[in-house]
């Protein structure tokens, strides 16, 4: 039965789309009858679209920002965090061992459900699991206009809490003159993408259309990890020299081989490729694996911004969007599968009866199932600018809605009769609300000083109820939070080159859906100190920070996994991060330069509880999990001539724990890898503009490491038998070896 709040938000969005449209006839109307007093240009509109939730270099925020020119550079198929591999306090993980598909990105040692990715201003972030999946942002660097990486909390911004770091991505900008792309890649592991662009540019002045569609393809490196992925991109913009409106269709399917089992220390030496996912053994004791371990998932996303230039003071943008969701992963689940017991095809377990068959009692079987996932997230997000010479203002805000559906089925067993084909054996819902509202301004205080202010309201209705993949667990949420976020800082102009910075942020964060299946979550919250120095010289420019996270039950990750190879987390208590940043450009002469960074942090637990040996116990202050103390990039680009350019890529991790107890068996080494890229340009043709050559070397030292990982314990009675003893397990998962991508891509 439909609830009287959906009728209620289905009445409210039906108005909200209403009073957009009156709003654009509006908007249109009073710009064409001012034209002739304001000389605005519209490029400056589509910044506005992502303003609000932006840093620049008057704002006491730590962030790093890459171009277009960059991303085109290195986009040859693989996933938005290996292109972001480079930055400042960044790791990127993999799970396929190329980088195309599922992939992971971790900011100062927050892993991606803490990190806030924004497209165009409008939340990415599963809103439910709170977790970027990249996977289904097929090619989407082929659409963007620049991205921004805001580190620490950052400025306000709309969906969940940054508590690493924010993703700003900024799709294309509109060309004013037609265009058509072709651009093909193919490389090791049988790894190809072929991507086709189109735009008619400017038309009348007024409107202007493109389009992408992208397909990409790999075997990848880890056994059966292989990824099918499409996509498209459109566009459609009607624009006056003050009112620009812009609507987007996005989305694509991906169809993805599972690879998150991992391998253990031992299989590292043997068989450094092998793939867990989808083993079982048939009636005769014989190895198999299943064909169809996979993610199937679709997802579309539509997005309407509407942003006017009232006068040269004040300039305005709504935004409304839906995001549609569905699809499936797909496993088969062995009788005798040995990680556990709950797992391995117990038929109470998955809500079957046990049968005699040939006078045998049989209470397991061979099952195949498959776990969807639905969904509908909706929303609006708003604000308008107020800019003089002294006072740059922001208010805005933004009101989202998920609605999920989490449901599982056996669709097929090798010979436990089944009620029905497909049988459900777990269904459950989520309704999340948020409601963020927020004003932010930047005051110059004479010539050298400005002082930052923002405050962010932010309120979340939560409910989650249903059976769960363990039948003896149930989900019951009913929660809502209330969060008031406050930030501020001063910047300061030395002189023309150098500029210091302070900042103080503070964060709050509702626990996601994963956390309430793992337990009693509580919220958590961070404050965050800033401190930084900028230098921008005509050949030096460099960025220097120290900052310090102190956070109160911060949910950090345990490395161990749900049955479905979901991360589990838990509330640490009292925690915090200090660390030091540095990142700079260099121009070492105008055909040689250097892009640096590092990262020198120390991340720590604060008297942290853990179950050892059956007991509750105190282990002091520990490594927080996943967190790196060293992290250092480079890039060094030589570009002899306007046409030919060699970019040569470093990254240093240094080793890390998986989970928050120290044990060395939980070490993960740390890692030193390179690539080459190479670019040549060739021109001067009639009816070609451009031809783009495009190659890269991965791991051009063919380094054997593993970047990720995971920890799990159990534990077992001990040899006098008089209590339990703790046994730790870990998994690993390598990264190819050296490995190499070629691009061709045709502009006309």
């Amino acid at each position: 039965m439909t609830s009287f709040y959906s009728v209620i938000s289905l009445i409210a969005m039906k108005k909200l789309v209403l009073l957009t449209t009156l709003l654009v006839v509006f908007m249109t109307a009073n710009a064409q009858q001012n034209t002739k007093k304001d000389s605005l240009k519209t490029e400056k509109l589509d910044k506005v679209i992502v303003k609000s939730s932006r840093a620049t270099a008057e704002t006491p925020i730590t962030y790093s920002e890459i171009s277009k020119i960059e991303i085109e550079k290195v986009n040859l198929g693989q996933d938005i965090p290996v292109l972001l591999k480079y930055l400042p306090s960044t790791v990127s993980t993999t799970f396929d061992g190329t980088g195309i598909a599922y992939t992971d990105i971790r900011i100062r040692g927050a892993d991606n459900s803490r990190i806030n990715v924004t497209l165009n201003g409008i939340p990415y972030n599963d809103a439910d699991s709170q977790t970027v999946f990249w996977v289904n942002l097929q090619d989407f660097a082929s659409s963007v206009e620049n991205i921004q990486v805001q580190r620490g909390v950052g400025t306000s911004t709309n969906g969940a809490g940054a508590f690493g770091a924010s993703i700003n991505v900024l799709t294309d900008d509109y060309a004013t003159e037609p265009f058509a792309e072709i651009a093909n890649s193919y490389g090791s592991f049988n790894s190809r993408k072929h991507t086709v662009k189109l735009g008619t540019g400017l038309l009348n002045d007024h409107f202007a259309f493109s389009g992408r569609l992208s397909r990409i393809e790999s075997d990848g490196y880890i056994d059966r990890a292989f990824s099918d992925l499409s996509s498209y991109f459109l566009s459609g913009i009607y624009k006056t020299d003050r009112t620009l409106v812009k609507a987007l269709a996005f989305g694509g399917e991906e169809i993805t081989g599972l690879a998150f089992a991992g391998v253990d220390e031992a299989t590292l030496a043997t068989d450094r490729r092998f793939n867990a996912d989808g083993l079982f053994f048939d009636r005769d004791g014989n190895q198999q694996f299943h064909d169809n371990q996979t993610d199937n998932y679709k997802q579309d996303h539509y997005q309407l911004h509407t942003t006017h230039t009232f006068n040269s003071n004040w300039t305005g943008n709504l935004s409304l969007h839906y995001t549609y969701g569905r699809g499936f992963f797909e496993q088969y689940i062995d009788d005798q599968a040995f990680f556990d017991p709950n797992f391995s095809g117990n038929l109470e377990f998955y809500r079957l009866p046990s049968f005699t068959l040939n006078g045998e009692l049989i209470e397991s079987a061979d099952l195949i199932t498959r776990s969807h996932l639905n969904s509908d997230f909706y929303g609006t997000v708003f604000n308008i600018n107020y800019k003089t010479n002294k006072l740059d203002a922001i208010f805005g805000g933004s009101w989202n809605r998920y609605d999920g559906e989490q449901f599982g089925e056996i669709i097929a067993s090798d010979i436990s009769p089944l009620p029905s084909i497909p049988t459900r054996f777990f269904d459950n819902n989520s309704d999340k609300k948020d409601v963020n509202l927020y004003a932010k301004a930047t005051f110059k205080l004479g010539n050298r000083l400005s002082f930052y202010a923002d405050a962010q309201l932010r309120n979340i209705d939560y409910t989650a109820n249903g059976s769960l993949f363990n039948p003896n667990a149930t989900l019951s949420v009913n929660e809502n939070y209330t969060f008031f976020n406050p930030k501020a800082g001063l910047t300061f102009k030395a002189n023309q080159n150098n500029s210091l910075y302070f900042s103080y942020a503070r964060a709050n964060r509702e626990p996601a859906r994963v956390d309430f299946e793992n337990g009693n979550p509580e919220p958590e919250s961070l404050n965050d100190f800033e401190l930084g120095w900028r230098l921008n010289t005509k050949r030096f420019k460099v960025n220097t920070n120290v900052y310090y996270l102190d956070f109160t039950n911060q949910l950090v990750l345990t490395g161990e996994l749900d049955q479905v190879g979901f991360p589990i987390r838990q509330n640490s208590g009292s925690s915090f991060r200090l660390g030091l940043e540095v990142d700079a450009t260099i121009s070492l002469s105008d055909k040689l330069f250097a892009r640096p960074n590092i990262a020198i942090s120390t991340n720590k637990n604060r008297d942290f509880i853990a179950q050892r040996d059956g007991e509750l116990q105190n282990l002091g202050t520990t490594n927080i999990s996943f967190s790196p103390d060293f992290v250092a990039g480079n890039a060094i680009t030589y570009a002899p001539t306007d046409h030919l350019s060699f970019t040569f890529f470093s990254k240093y991790v240094s080793e890390q724990y998986l989970a928050n107890i120290d044990a060395e068996s939980s070490r993960l080494d740390s890692y030193f890898t390179n690539d080459l890229n190479v670019q040549y340009v060739i021109d001067g043709f009639s009816i070609v503009k451009s031809i783009v050559l495009t190659g890269q070397i991965n791991n051009i030292f063919d380094e054997t490491y593993e970047n990720n990982g995971f920890f799990f314990s159990f534990d077992v009675p001990d040899a006098a038998g008089t209590g339990v003893s703790t046994i730790d397990g870990t998994g690993f998962y390598p990264q190819a070896g050296i490995n190499v991508l070629f691009g061709a891509t045709f502009k006309f």
